[in-house]
């Protein structure tokens, strides 16, 4: 089977806009009997023609801008490659991602795509599981994978596991781990720990802090004192780097700094003198720059979020199964395993036997004021 291609892009126009009214609440009792409780929203009608797929995205709230960029990116994808078989409904997950599963199974939908966030995400499996519908879900928590439910956001496992194996080939072979508290910390920690063993090199020492500047300070001030390594890995944002990094190599400028996919996009990390010659990785933006993010704009009157890519490709990647899928029909889920994988706007993706996605990724270095690739991702899977 050849690799598929989703990367073909497309301007089109604009779009129009949706706009809600707002009912007046009276200050005093009402003057006549209330109104009688509206029944709820009647299910979508039949539609034989096409396949009826569900978008789970925050729409309200503080995620909201975040949900609607990936949302918007989907509709992107179907207007790209007139996707005249596919029916795409959105349903809001920032009141309840678990009743917006539940209403998008009422709805009939085939197969859901998100939800965004990775603490909706045991919700929706679950649920979905019960009806025995797929999901493709945008969170990288690679816990809810299996069974009928697959995971389409990079885990950090796998930037970590690239830098690392980036470092060790250019001779690193002593390792330190500066890591967060929480289950990002903890994946993230594990992570690190069977990335450099398994790559020949030894973790000399690990500090773990709250995600405050205080915290983070004095984690750095403890790794610091233990010294013996080349290398130090930060698996947090950007933000805790810039407070980390100028400790970690205050006196001892030769020390590298590792991070991971959080680092994307910041421009703090090309600002800050301690984080030259810092080395992370990260999804490839070479199809996200330029066109997509062009036609985005136009369409849409402002430049996409960086993960609304998952929108775009989850739908492209929909359309290429749905070829040989016959509307009625359950989604052909096990289309999803090909080996040779598919290519996307973040580049080459495929998915594992545990159904967690497995990605391409480019090194990238900071340094003079910016940050360029110095180990692309490779354009397909060799094994």
């Amino acid at each position: 089977m050849k690799r598929r291609d989703l990367g073909r892009l497309v301007l089109v126009g604009a779009t129009s806009s949706l706009l809600a009214a707002c009912a007046v609440v009276p200050k005093g009792p009402p003057e006549t009997p209330p109104p009688a409780p509206q029944p709820a929203p009647a299910p979508l009608p039949a539609d034989v023609a096409r396949h009826r797929i569900a978008l789970l995205v925050p729409t309200m709230g503080p995620n909201a801008a975040a949900g609607q960029s990936v949302a918007n990116a989907a509709t992107l994808a179907l207007m790209d490659f007139n996707a005249a078989n596919l029916r795409i409904t959105t349903y809001d997950t920032s009141i309840s991602a678990e009743q917006a599963a539940k209403r998008a199974l009422a709805d009939g939908n085939a197969l859901i795509l998100g939800p965004l966030l990775g603490d909706d995400a045991p919700a929706v499996a679950r649920i979905a599981r019960s009806m025995r519908v797929p999901v493709i879900s945008f969170s990288n928590d690679y816990a809810v994978a299996g069974g009928n439910v697959f995971v389409i956001g990079t885990p950090p496992a796998q930037t970590i596991d690239r830098v690392v194996r980036h470092a060790r080939a250019q001779g690193v072979t002593q390792f330190a781990a500066l890591m967060p508290l929480g289950s990002y910390g903890e994946r993230a920690s594990a992570a690190v720990i069977a990335s450099v063993r398994q790559a020949g090199g030894t973790l000399v020492a690990m500090e773990n802090y709250d995600r405050s500047a205080a915290s983070v300070s004095a984690a750095a001030k403890k790794l610091k004192a233990r010294g013996g390594y080349e290398a130090v890995l930060i698996g947090d944002t950007a933000q805790m780097a810039v407070l980390a990094a100028p400790i970690l190599r205050a006196g001892n400028p030769k020390v590298r700094i590792l991070g991971n996919e959080l680092w994307s996009g910041e421009s703090a990390v090309a600002r800050t003198p301690a984080l030259s010659g810092a080395w992370f990785a990260a999804l490839t933006d070479a199809r996200f720059a330029g066109r997509f993010a062009d036609s985005y704009k136009a369409r849409f009157g402002a430049a996409p979020y960086r993960i609304a890519t998952l929108g775009y490709d989850s739908v492209l990647l929909t359309l290429r199964i749905a070829r040989d899928w016959q509307p009625g029909s359950p989604f052909p889920a096990a289309r999803l395993y090909d080996h040779e994988g598919f290519v996307g706007l973040d580049g080459a993706f495929r998915f594992g036997a545990n159904n967690v996605i497995e990605r391409a990724l480019e090194v990238r270095e900071a340094g003079g004021g910016r940050v360029r690739v110095i180990s692309p991702a490779p354009p397909r899977f060799d094994n």
